[in-house]
């Protein structure tokens, strides 16, 4: 698969890293793609940074969402031709001490964050997966043939679903559907299984 990768940090660098050496082609992306350099040569041949806008234009078939959660709004809007009927991972998380009064309102609203991706990416089809894991543990506990730590997700459509566990599986981690985008408030910033590094057995026992 062709993944745009949107926001090339701590969660959008590991993930991409481990998606290039699983074989996919990785567009890093961001405001300075140049700065990108290192990251890219770590990815190996199927990796490459481009700018975001080129990202989106580069009709790839999923895009990862790991940017900070107030940045949603205004992606969603500028590119809003270029992701139609994508499938959208959305890694993102809303810290309203960081991230400002809209945060603060989606945490606090009847809607979940990942509907809230969702709604603002309404001709793209979403998945929520890689928010609860944490970077170091997504660095360093991926690739596992024994004791391999389950990863959460939810999607809204078979499609999304389908793509999302496959990328999930990849890389050596085990996918757990926890069910579509309005079950997953359990996935939220202190929330029950946010952070958690655990097997599947004990990841379903807690949903």
């Amino acid at each position: 698969m062709k993944i745009g990768v949107i926001g090339s940090g701590n969660i959008g660098g590991n993930l991409g890293k481990h998606w290039a050496k699983a074989g996919h082609e990785v567009l890093f992306s961001s405001r300075h793609p140049e700065q990108l350099n290192d990251l890219v040569r770590d990815s190996g041949s199927n990796a490459k940074a481009v700018s975001v806008e080129k990202a989106f234009e580069a009709n790839a078939d999923v895009y990862l969402l790991a940017v900070p959660f107030k940045a949603i709004d205004e992606l969603a809007e500028l590119y809003a031709g270029e992701y139609g009927n994508r499938v959208i991972i959305d890694a993102t998380n809303p810290y309203p001490e960081l991230d400002g009064a809209m945060a603060q309102e989606v945490t606090d609203s009847n809607r979940n964050a990942s509907e809230y991706t969702a709604m603002k990416f309404g001709t793209a089809r979403t998945a929520k997966a890689f928010n609860t894991i944490k970077a170091d543990h997504l660095k360093t506990k991926a690739w596992r043939d024994q004791d391999r730590v389950a990863v959460p997700f939810a999607a809204q459509d078979e499609d999304s679903k389908r793509v999302t566990q496959q990328l999930i599986e990849d890389i050596g981690f085990d996918a757990v559907y926890v069910g579509d985008l309005s079950k997953t408030k359990i996935m939220d910033p202190d929330q029950k299984i946010y952070g958690k590094a655990v097997n599947r057995a004990e990841l379903e026992s807690m949903i």
